[in-house]
């Protein structure tokens, strides 16, 4: 049963970092593309950032230069770095693989960005 669950989601100052954390079970963790994406309400799910099983990495423009996603194989967990934080980085962030036609979806973490 494959499992996907974030973790390390907070309230953060602008300016500040936070580290999300998805840990994953049930399925070849290695060899899938896993992928970061927020929303928030009234708004359509957007995509934050995604690797590959090879660790080559892809950003949305507007987070480029400030968050980092990473990946550990051993620990079968995908990493989200996020510095220079924004206000309008409020969000649920999910954390998402597919495999074949499937999505599998974390349940959120939710951010805050604020003074």
């Amino acid at each position: 049963q494959v499992q996907v669950v974030e973790s390390g989601g907070g309230l953060v100052q602008p300016g500040g970092s936070l580290r999300l954390s998805c840990a994953t079970s049930g399925f070849v963790f290695s060899i899938y593309h896993m992928g970061w994406y927020r929303q928030t309400p009234g708004k359509q799910r957007e995509l934050v950032a995604t690797i590959t099983g090879g660790g080559t990495t892809n950003y949305a423009d507007s987070v480029k230069g400030r968050f980092t996603i990473s990946r550990d194989n051993a620990k079968r967990t995908v990493y989200l770095q996020m510095d220079s934080l924004k206000p309008e980085d409020t969000a649920v962030y999910y954390c998402k693989t597919q495999i074949g036609a499937t999505d599998y979806w974390g349940q959120g973490t939710q951010v805050t960005v604020s003074s």
